[in-house]
């Protein structure tokens, strides 16, 4: 018997998924035998132009080829009607849905103080409120049936930060919390929801990236194995990030340090103890907002 992973009798939503890190991770799932939404709305990479569903058609050919089942869908992520429809879809062809990948991005970088609203808004709708609404219409079935898992796309550019991408940066560390929040309130359910930050040279990043895209591996298909794992009904983790890149993969995580406690603090003693309040020594990895806040209680106890 193989232990390879298997996905059969499952459905994939991947949206975004006419080209890049997303045609990878559909490809994957549809190779492993699960039914899989090909979710894009075309246009360029900044998001404008009319769109087209070509990118989509040719992914669903490529898997259909390959002896595998899978539909096209054209509906935008950001409408939250419209992201409803992307789920529908799914039922409507496969029955339901029990995997979500949000993968679907857009670029307009620009520096800060040179951000408009017509640069800033868009960029929040697709890949803040995408994730949000595409995991909405999803949220009930994967109650009902006690079964999900979603896989949220968010960036280093987010969680460490990168030059000329306020916007981007802003939208992907608000998937972020978004998800540890779905993570918890699904827990009970059997919905498990995690985060990659990956690393690919795509359409969208291969000007970004630069040398380095030459330099390394920076093939999608490096970055689709441990979405394959998060994706899997074994997955034991829940609201964790993963970086992935190039064949490398680790846990990326927020953590908090031990700090001090004074019931008379004031601004000085924050000062005068600043290197202490830094040490990162002792930290943890706070599974929720309660978790930090055992810190204080701890310091309190002592």
């Amino acid at each position: 018997m193989s232990d390879e992973l298997r996905y059969d009798g499952k459905v994939a939503v991947v949206t975004g998924a006419g080209g890049g890190l997303g045609r990878s991770h559909a490809l994957f799932l549809a190779s492993r035998g699960a039914k899989v939404v090909v979710n894009d709305l075309g246009g360029s990479v900044d998001g404008s132009g009319d769109g087209s569903v070509s990118p989509a058609e040719q992914v669903v050919a490529e898997i259909k080829e390959a002896g595998g089942e899978a539909v096209v869908d054209g509906n935008n992520v950001a409408n939250r009607d419209s992201a409803a429809a992307i789920i529908k879809t799914a039922v409507d062809n496969f029955g339901g849905v029990d995997i979500v990948i949000n993968n679907a991005g857009i670029l307009r970088d620009k520096s800060f103080r040179n951000m408009t609203p017509e640069l800033f808004d868009p960029v929040m709708a697709v890949h803040l409120m995408g994730t949000v609404w595409v995991t909405q219409a999803a949220w009930e079935i994967m109650r009902e049936q006690n079964y999900g898992r979603i896989i949220n796309t968010s960036s280093a550019a987010g969680i460490f930060g990168n030059f000329g991408q306020a916007n981007y940066g802003a939208a992907k560390m608000g998937i972020v919390g978004f998800t540890n929040v779905v993570a918890l309130e699904g827990a009970k359910y059997n919905i498990k929801a995690n985060i990659l930050a990956p690393g690919a040279k795509t359409r969208m990043t291969k000007d970004l990236l630069g040398p380095m895209a030459d330099q390394f591996d920076m093939d999608p298909a490096l970055v689709t194995p441990i979405v394959a794992y998060l994706a899997h009904e074994d997955c034991p983790v829940s609201s964790e990030i993963y970086s992935a890149a190039a064949g490398r993969v680790g846990r990326v995580f927020i953590g908090a340090t031990p700090g001090i406690f004074d019931k008379e603090l004031t601004a000085e003693k924050v000062r005068d103890n600043f290197a202490q309040i830094r040490n990162e020594e002792g930290y943890i990895v706070p599974g929720n907002a309660t978790e930090e806040m055992g810190l204080m209680i701890q310091a309190m106890n002592k």
